[in-house]
């Protein structure tokens, strides 16, 4: 069978994450995929970042103009969330793939008009939760959703970080309109969408959301009770208040417990696995981490991103997937809010929560600025 033709990306917003993770992920990819054009308003930072990524990138200050000229085959999204949605739609209806970093969209509603976009073009769009991807995180999917630990009973999924006022200087950090929320949103997406990865589907949440510390619109730490279609219950915490920072998942099964604790990313080693004490030490054996080590990256979501592509199947991380992680980010703040547990389903057009997180509730809305 050929090899397929390399793809010819482009990437929107050429700031650190774009420089640093976007970059070199497409470098760890140079015999499948080629980066032909860059997209910044800022001059300086798009003319410093054509350098630092050598070669012929084309650069331009418009997205329009771009998509227009070079026709990419996939788009590479790092800009600030508000500009997510009307970036990604216009690379979709000319027929280009998106990977874009998280979240997709600041609302269901604008997720809907990705998906009705997709719909059109044929398409996809996919999110960036690079977590899912490392060989640690396959590997114990694989014993999870096969039944290979028994039933998942309990879980615990914890994101404490620590930002600083410094952090929510930046202008567009710490509003509705610009973020779409605070750490439940920002931060904490990414480990609660590894939980949601290997547990399924959730139920019903109940939740809690204060600003404790930030001179923000949405919150700085969140705190929800969790029940999943499999009868398991979970905790899931999302702080920007806590000195000792820590990324960590640990479920509970009949027959073992699997813990990961990392920060930024993991690779085999931040995964352990504690067996029952009624389990045969053979059996544990071979729960050990698996041969090869592929640390959770940018790299890596994109491999399978393009794995997608080559075979003409919808990539993962996007459609009903990814939706699924954004309308628990809904889900939690509608139920923190309104002080009442939410359904997964429940949010539907017509629903305030639908077109923005914050839903409109008086306490929580974004305040008219003088």
């Amino acid at each position: 069978m050929p090899r397929p033709a390399r793809r010819r990306a482009a990437v929107v917003g050429t700031g650190a994450i774009v420089s640093g993770s976007h970059l070199s992920a497409l470098r760890a990819h140079a015999e499948r995929v080629e980066l032909v054009a860059a997209v910044d308003v800022d001059q300086g930072r798009l003319d410093a970042f054509r350098e630092l990524a050598g070669g012929e990138v084309a650069g331009f200050t418009s997205v329009d103009e771009m998509l227009d000229a070079v026709r990419p085959d996939l788009v590479l999204i790092g800009t600030p969330p508000s500009l997510h949605r009307e970036q990604t739609v216009a690379a979709l209806k000319l027929g280009a793939w998106v990977l874009c970093e998280k979240p997709l969209t600041l609302s269901l509603a604008e997720y809907d008009e990705i998906a009705a976009a997709e719909e059109a073009s044929g398409a996809y769009a996919s999110v960036i939760f690079q977590h899912r991807y490392g060989s640690g995180a396959v590997h114990a999917r694989e014993l999870i959703t096969s039944g290979e630990l028994g039933a998942p009973r309990v879980a615990h999924c914890q994101t404490t970080w620590h930002r600083d006022a410094a952090y929510y200087a930046v202008p567009w950090r710490g509003t509705w309109a610009s973020e779409g929320g605070g750490p439940t949103m920002g931060h904490g997406i990414h480990q609660y969408d590894l939980l949601l990865h290997l547990l399924g589907p959730w139920a019903e949440i109940r939740a809690m959301a204060a600003r404790l510390v930030h001179d923000t619109e949405s919150e700085d730490v969140s705190t929800a009770l969790v029940r999943f279609e499999n009868g398991a219950l979970a905790t899931v915490v999302n702080s920007v208040l806590s000195p000792d920072e820590v990324s960590r998942i640990r479920i509970d099964c009949a027959d073992a417990t699997v813990e990961l604790t990392h920060l930024y990313g993991h690779r085999n080693e931040d995964w352990t696995y504690t067996p029952a004490p009624h389990v045969a030490s053979e059996r544990a054996d071979a729960w050990r981490t698996p041969t090869a080590d592929v640390p959770s990256s940018h790299a890596a979501q994109l491999g399978a991103l393009l794995d997608a592509y080559d075979n003409g199947v919808r990539p993962p991380g996007s459609g009903s997937d990814a939706r699924a992680t954004l309308e628990f980010a809904a889900a939690l703040y509608k139920s923190a809010f309104t002080g009442h547990p939410v359904l997964a389903g429940e949010i539907a057009p017509g629903d305030p929560f639908y077109p923005a997180m914050h839903g409109d509730h008086p306490h929580w809305a974004p305040k008219e600025r003088a």
